[in-house]
């Protein structure tokens, strides 16, 4: 009997685990707006080759679907290395709509080749004029436009974190914490290049990982994005201030962070501005 209930507990302890896993990869995957822009890509292609867009509506489904997800991932890689380029100053944090329009015009004209490329090898003659790229322009701004629009409204909102239930397992993050922080209440995750500064009531210290894998980790305290550089700890805001159309979050241990414009708004909403 108690070798029965052993193995009926480890099956239990199995399936949490495993169920745990599951629900972490899926959070950290749709906290990822790269991965997320990839699937928003995919999506607008199926939808694209069901209703047949932009003349394409007399091609075999099956083509109709091969020619538009592979547009569409295509225009989604673009996408990727261009705002990867546009994000690395940092100069556009606070202009998220002068952003999308660089972006747009950016993938516009190296898209269109590529698009024209592929559309003539599925559908085209034998030898493609360059005179054709002249059709492509148009509609392959109108799409980009979209889905730069589409992209921005997914991520708008900031990434948040909500309090674990009673009796709930501790958030992993908390696992990462160097020895010297263990134990320690966490203020604030702070991205500096590829590592994060953490804040904490026992002091500073780094490591190595993307916030946006952090953020899903952080599952089970409570706190926002609130720039795409910091994660802040809702418990640990002492004070919220505004001006100059800017707002600055003050921490319980003096650090002075920063909130983007392009998470005011929803902030605000939340009560935490």
């Amino acid at each position: 009997m108690a070798q029965s209930d052993m193995r009926g507990e480890q099956a239990a302890v199995r399936e949490r685990t495993g169920g745990a896993v599951r629900a972490s990869w899926i959070a950290a995957l749709l906290a990822n707006r790269h991965a997320r822009g990839l699937g928003l890509a995919a999506l607008a292609g199926v939808f694209l080759a069901l209703v047949g867009a932009f003349g394409t509506d007399d091609a075999p489904v099956v083509l109709r679907f091969v020619y538009w997800v592979t547009v569409m991932l295509a225009g989604a890689l673009g996408g990727l290395l261009v705002s990867i380029l546009v994000d690395r100053g940092g100069w556009f944090d606070d202009r998220p709509v002068v952003q999308g329009v660089l972006i747009a015009v950016a993938l516009t004209v190296p898209l269109t080749l590529v698009i024209w490329a592929i559309t003539t090898a599925l559908f085209g003659r034998a030898q493609p004029h360059l005179t054709d790229l002249r059709y492509y322009a148009g509609p392959v701004f109108i799409i980009t436009s979209a889905m730069t629009a589409l992209n921005y409204l997914a991520q708008k909102a900031p990434a948040e974190t909500h309090a674990a239930p009673a009796g709930a397992a501790p958030p992993r993050f908390l696992e990462r914490l160097p020895a010297k922080l263990r134990g320690a209440e966490i203020f604030a995750v702070e991205a500096e290049d590829h590592y994060l500064r953490l804040h904490t009531s026992k002091g500073r210290d780094l490591i190595l990982m993307r916030l946006s894998d952090a953020v899903a980790e952080l599952e089970g305290l409570e706190g926002a994005r609130v720039h795409r550089s910091w994660w802040v700890a809702r418990a640990a805001v002492a004070e919220a201030r505004r001006g100059d159309g800017r707002a600055t979050l003050t921490l319980t241990d003096g650090a002075q962070v920063p909130v983007s414009r392009a998470y005011a708004k929803a902030l605000r909403a939340s009560g935490w501005i």
